[in-house]
């Protein structure tokens, strides 16, 4: 199989990486162009480069793949819109981004008044995938399905891909995981913070307990994991700022159950508290200081008080 990869950035070129030391032979391309020609040249002979969107199509058999590897948003409409009059009717586009499900059914759309295929593709792994395999909701006619799955195999192992049904179904289903692994994070630092905080918070050994609740507790995860490795770092996570952003998936996930009336508390709540995190000098916080000051005189804090 020969797959052309747009767009290699943290995610696509691990990708692109493992699609090659797995037998699939990968064409390149990215508005860095040295970036893909780098990849070729550490990749070997499965692997080459292309200057631009037309040299990619070229170099590709038909019908061909093309796999978008891109932000989400204007990004990747701007590769697709340039892309469709380069096919030939029986190509097929993947957008295996952090794309929001809408924006599949209306790309969809427009690929077939062109005679092209188009898939969705959420995919999980982030940075560990190269190593470990991703994990992939794909979304699509059965038969586009079916065109991408050695490429599915390759990147995911056994288990490791799903056809989760029509367009727009596999980037909903990434959606939805995201969503439960924004309450999943939330958790685990909720929970580390009582600990802390708690008379015995300075003898705790955080890396060690972290490793101990992943044999064989109940909470054993790999974020967890991936937790402990952040306490062997840094144990207090000292050299870190209390910033927490958010790349629009959990935002989506919110709207969703708002959409179909389905109560999130734990999900939407964690999404709350990254928004929180960015507010340093919170006007809520000064807000709710200043009522309890008015209605039952309590103390407040004022600017200087410190100095």
């Amino acid at each position: 199989m020969k797959l052309g990869m747009i767009g290699l950035g943290r995610m696509g070129l691990n990708m692109a990486r493992r699609l090659v030391r797995g037998g699939i032979e990968v064409v390149a391309y990215n508005r860095t162009v040295k970036k893909a020609q780098d990849f070729a040249e550490e990749e070997g002979t499965l692997a080459s480069a292309a200057g631009t969107l037309t040299q990619l199509v070229a170099a590709l058999p038909a019908p061909r793949v093309l796999w978008c590897m891109l932000p989400a948003g204007e990004a990747t409409d701007e590769h697709i819109d340039e892309l469709l009059p380069l096919l030939s009717p029986g190509d097929l586009i993947v957008d295996g981004g952090n794309t929001y499900f809408r924006d599949d059914l209306r790309r969809h759309k427009k690929a077939a008044e062109h005679g092209i295929g188009y898939c969705d593709a959420g995919v999980s792994g982030g940075i560990w995938g190269l190593a470990e395999g991703y994990c992939i909701m794909a979304g699509g006619a059965p038969e586009h399905f079916a065109a991408i799955k050695p490429a599915l195999d390759v990147l995911t192992g056994p288990g490791g891909n799903l056809h989760t049904g029509p367009v727009g179904s596999g980037h909903f289903v990434k959606m939805g995981h995201n969503g439960i692994e924004y309450a999943m994070m939330q958790a685990y630092a909720e929970g580390f913070d009582i600990l802390a905080s708690s008379p015995f918070g300075e003898d705790l050994d955080f890396p060690a307990i972290s490793d101990l609740w992943n044999h064989g507790s109940v909470v054993r995860s790999w974020l967890l994991g991936l937790a402990q490795r952040a306490f062997a770092e840094d144990p207090r996570l000292e050299s870190l700022e209390p910033y927490v952003e958010d790349s629009g998936e959990g935002r989506w996930t919110v709207a969703a159950a708002v959409e179909s009336a389905v109560p999130a508390p734990v999900i939407t709540l964690s999404l709350f508290e990254r928004f929180r995190s960015r507010q340093p000098n919170s006007f809520q916080n000064r807000m709710l200081a200043a009522l309890r000051n008015q209605f039952g005189g309590h103390a407040v804090k004022r600017r200087g008080d410190h100095e």
